[in-house]
Formats: C-alpha cells, structure tokens, sequence
C-alpha cells in the first residue's frame, strides 16, 4: 500500500492544481487501478479496511471526474459502474462515510443518458434514487429539470440551464445537448423552408455569435448571404409547404421523443 499511497498523494496534487493537470491525472489513475486491483480494492470482497474503501473510492471518484474533464465519455463510464458498489454495496457499512461527490457525479451520469437520447435508462436510474434526493438535491434536479424541458420543447430553458450548472462539468454535457437539439432544429428548417434571414436562424439555433453560426452553416453546406441577410438551405425539388417554423419544430421533436418513448 505503500506505493500506492504515493501514487494517490500524487494522484490529488495533478487533480486540485489549478488548472488539474489532466494528462498527469491519466497515467496516475492508469497506475493506480492496477494497484487498486493487486490490493483486492477495484471490486471489494471480504473484510476491508474502511480507511483503503475511502481511498479507493476517492481515487475512482477523480478518475470518473478527470475523464468528463478529459471529454472521454466512454472512460467516465467505466468509471461510474465502478462505483457502484461504493455507492450502494457498502452505503451502510459501518464507519463508512458518504461521499460528498456521488450526488455531482450520479447527476453527470443522469445528463449522459440525456445526451445519448437515451430516456428509458435515464427514469430506470433516477427511479433508484430516494425520493427525498430527487426532489431536493441540486446535482439530481439539474438533469430532472433538463429531461422535462426538453419533453417540453422548452430549448431556451435547455440553453439557460448552462449557467445554472451545479458543477463545470455538467456544461460540457449541456453543451453536447445544445448540439443535438440544433442539429435536429436545422433539419427541421430545411424541410420548410429554402432559406430564412440570418437573424431568426441565429435565434433559433440559439446562437449569439456570427462566426460559431457560420462554422456550423457550412458543416450543414448552407449559403450565407450577406447582402441579402439570408442563410439559404439546398434546393428541393419537391413543392414547398409554408409550415409556421415554431409548430413545425416543436411538433416534430416532441413526436420523435413520444414515439423513442413508446419504442
């Protein structure tokens, strides 16, 4: 355990520098698994000490942290099934204390579902949590509030919950959910319309700045006309149907989610 005490002072100094260094954090945490597994720690059996517990979880907690930091989706999700057992094998052991990050860390998971439209998962698991915490606890009621907005179709709330953020790390999710849900607004204005000015384009897909809505136009191939004030979508060869854009959005994301939902 020595070397592994050394590994995991280290472990926090990389972490709590500011900014954390994320890169030595990486090849910390990559050490400090194998030595969490030689120690019989990673997956618990037997008698443990509670003392090795807590470190164990400390450093999976970091771990899980560092990958949202990271933007490595995939290792925060190792990380978290991980941590289920410290969450809810060993909640009642004696001694054993809760930890201050579950809360903030159960609430990115729930925002990755949300990010991964994956909405059956997303009440499957907010339904294992005690009633008292999703009414009340502010890293829970985040992603809560997050899933009925968008049911809603109440995106400018979606686009304002991003300085609301209980923690930095629920914006990187939010800012992934904000390029979903304008990747399906876009595909909705180029069914209805062959082009739109350049100002109601911008505030439907919520952006403040010209530059990021002239990046994202030319991923999508649109035309910015600057003379006329116009984006100008691909021509359709079928007949054009003026359909109010609003409706017409509001209606095709709410449908798609009910029927995810009934699926």
């Amino acid at each position: 355990m020595a070397n592994l005490k050394t590994l995991y002072e280290n472990l926090q100094r990389a972490f709590y520098s500011r900014p954390s260094d994320l890169k030595a954090c990486a090849s910390l945490l990559a050490q400090l698994k194998i030595g969490l597994i030689e120690a019989g720690l990673l997956i618990p059996q037997g008698n443990v000490n509670i003392g090795d517990l807590v470190v164990a979880r400390d450093i999976l907690e970091i771990g899980a942290l560092t990958s949202i930091r990271s933007k490595d989706i995939p290792s925060f999700d190792r990380y978290f099934s991980q941590l289920q057992s410290f969450y809810t094998d060993y909640r009642n052991l004696p001694n054993f204390p809760p930890s201050k990050r579950e809360y903030p860390i159960r609430g990115l998971n729930l925002i990755r579902l949300l990010t991964q439209n994956r909405i059956a998962d997303f009440h499957t698991t907010l339904e294992s949590l005690p009633a008292d915490v999703i009414a009340e606890n502010p890293y829970i009621k985040h992603p809560v509030n997050l899933e009925r907005w968008l049911m809603e179709g109440s995106y400018s709330k979606v686009w304002n919950a991003r300085e609301e953020a209980p923690a930095e790390e629920y914006k990187i999710f939010i800012d992934s959910l904000m390029g979903t849900i304008r990747n399906e607004i876009a595909s909705c204005e180029e069914a209805a319309y062959e082009s739109l000015p350049i100002k109601d384009a911008a505030t439907l897909l919520f952006f403040t700045s010209q530059s990021d809505l002239a990046k994202f136009a030319a991923e999508r191939n649109w035309q910015i006309d600057l003379t006329a004030g116009l984006i100008r979508f691909s021509q359709k060869t079928e007949e054009k149907v003026q359909i109010p854009k609003q409706k017409l959005i509001a209606a095709s994301l709410l449908y798609a989610r009910e029927l995810e939902q009934i699926v």
